[in-house]
C-alpha cells in the first residue's frame, strides 16, 4: 500500500520535471495537472488493490490431564491387643514372642510390643 501510495505522490512530480514548459505559460496548469494526477492515481491504486485477509492465528490448546487411577490401600490385620487372637497372631508371627509382656525380641536386641 506504501509502495502505490509513494508511486501516486511520485509519478506526477516527475512528469511535471520532465515536460519543460515555454516560459509565458502559466505555473497553475502544472500544479492543477499534479494534483489531478495524485487524485487519479490514488483513487486507482485503492480501487485495484486487493483486500488482505488475516488468518486468524492458530489456538494451541494444552492436552488434558492424565486420568487420576485411584487404588485401593492395602489393609493389614492385626488383632486388638490383649486378645487371644492377638496372643495367636504374635505367637505365629515371632518366635520371641512373650506372652506375659506382650513383646518380642528384635533383631536389634530391644524388646518391642507386637503390634
Amino acid at each position: 500500500m506504501f509502495k502505490r501510495c509513494l508511486l501516486a505522490l511520485v509519478a506526477p512530480v516527475a512528469l511535471m520535471l520532465g515536460v519543460s514548459a515555454p516560459a509565458q505559460a502559466g505555473g497553475g496548469d502544472a500544479l492543477l495537472g499534479g494534483v489531478a494526477g495524485f487524485a487519479v492515481g490514488t483513487i486507482f491504486g485503492n480501487a485495484t488493490a486487493q483486500p488482505r485477509y488475516y488468518a486468524p492465528p492458530p489456538v494451541y490448546v494444552a492436552p488434558p490431564p492424565p486420568p487420576v487411577v485411584y487404588q485401593p490401600v492395602p489393609v493389614y490385620y492385626a488383632p486388638a491387643p490383649w486378645t487371644p487372637d492377638w496372643y495367636a497372631y504374635c505367637a505365629r508371627k515371632y518366635r520371641s514372642f512373650d506372652p506375659h509382656s506382650g513383646t518380642y525380641l528384635g533383631f536389634d536386641g530391644y524388646r518391642r510390643l507386637c503390634e
